[in-house]
This record gives C-alpha cells, sequence and structure tokens, in this order.
C-alpha cells in the first residue's frame, strides 16, 4: 500500500506565516540594493508623494528606519503639519493590508497550535474578561500611535470587532500624531 502524497497547495500549513517570513526577506534583500535604497532615501524630492510614502513604509517592521529617516528629511522640507498628515495617510494605507489580512486570512488557524502550547484556553477566558474586551483596542492604539511598527497593534483592533471605517479614521489619527512626535525625535539627528 502506498500512501498518496498531498496535492501541493494543501502541503504547506502556514503558509500566511511563510508569506510573511519571505515578504521581510525580500524587503531586507531589496533594502541592500543600491538603486532601490538610493529611490528610498531620495523620497525627499517628491514632496507631499514623498511623505505618503515614507508614511506608509514608517509604519512597518522591515522598513521602519528608512521610512523614519525619509520623513525627518523631508521635515526640513515641508512644514510639519501637512507632512505629518500626508505621512498618517500613508500609514493608513499600510495599516489597511495589514487588517484586511487579519480579518480576511487564516491566521488564527495559523498561530492556534502556538496558542494552545502558551495556555489556550486559560487565554480565552481571561481574554473574554470584561476588562480585557475593551483593554485589547486600546493596547492596539496606543501601539498604532507610538513610533513602534503598527503589526501589533493592527492585529489587536482586526481581531475586535472594530468596523474598517473606525479604523480608517483611528489609525490616521493615532499615526499623524505619532509621526509628528518621531519627526521631532529625528530631526536633530538626521541633517
Amino acid at each position: 500500500m502506498h500512501r498518496r502524497k498531498k496535492p501541493l497547495r494543501h502541503s504547506h500549513k502556514h503558509k500566511n506565516l511563510l508569506f510573511l517570513a519571505l515578504g521581510i526577506v525580500a524587503a531586507v534583500i531589496l533594502s541592500r540594493e543600491a538603486g532601490f535604497r538610493s529611490f528610498l532615501l531620495h523620497l525627499g524630492s517628491l514632496g507631499y508623494v514623498g511623505a505618503f510614502i515614507s508614511g506608509a513604509l514608517f509604519v512597518m517592521t522591515p522598513t521602519i528606519a528608512i521610512g523614519g529617516v525619509s520623513l525627518a528629511i523631508l521635515s526640513h522640507q515641508l512644514p510639519l503639519l501637512p507632512l505629518g498628515l500626508m505621512a498618517g495617510a500613508g500609514a493608513v494605507a499600510s495599516d489597511l493590508i495589514i487588517f484586511h489580512w487579519v480579518r480576511h486570512h487564516d491566521l488564527a488557524q495559523e498561530v492556534a497550535p502556538l496558542y494552545n502550547h502558551f495556555g489556550g484556553r486559560h487565554l480565552t477566558r481571561l481574554l473574554h474578561t470584561r476588562y480585557f474586551r475593551w483593554s485589547l483596542p486600546v493596547i492596539g492604539a496606543l501601539i498604532i500611535a507610538s513610533p513602534l511598527p503598527d503589526e501589533l497593534g493592527v492585529t489587536l483592533l482586526g481581531i475586535s470587532k472594530m468596523g474598517r471605517m473606525n479604523f480608517m479614521v483611528l489609525s490616521f489619527l493615532l499615526n499623524s500624531v505619532g509621526i509628528m512626535t518621531a519627526i521631532q525625535l529625528l530631526r536633530g539627528v538626521v541633517v
């Protein structure tokens, strides 16, 4: 008796996590390419379009440094408020991709074994208490407002029952404030 192999499309159990890892590797490789790096570091010449792109880069782990440097350079050419608002709009674009991915992919099934390993049932009971029901979105919002990458904060908001429009408004406000704060901190460091 021969066992039949599963078709290739069903053979990888953790495809979304694999795609995430491949995306990070691709970003690292691209950031080492002189032409790509030159493009990213010269976003300042693009004005507000550069601010939008820099804001989109600033909220993701693999590209946060490039986005931060670009925003600091832009801060010497553009007024802080319009720069922060345009970069905040770019950040919302990136956050929406993450939000959509969390909501519409099998991420929960892929993370379930890890979740169960670290106390699944007990964590579920704890997360469904009235204190945690409101605190997950608050923690997510604080992470988005901070100069940290947004992936974890967006994930926390994505698993809560927040609607897309509310998420977009909240993400825009929090990212704009967080980016303007980060620009103020980076402005003196990057000339």
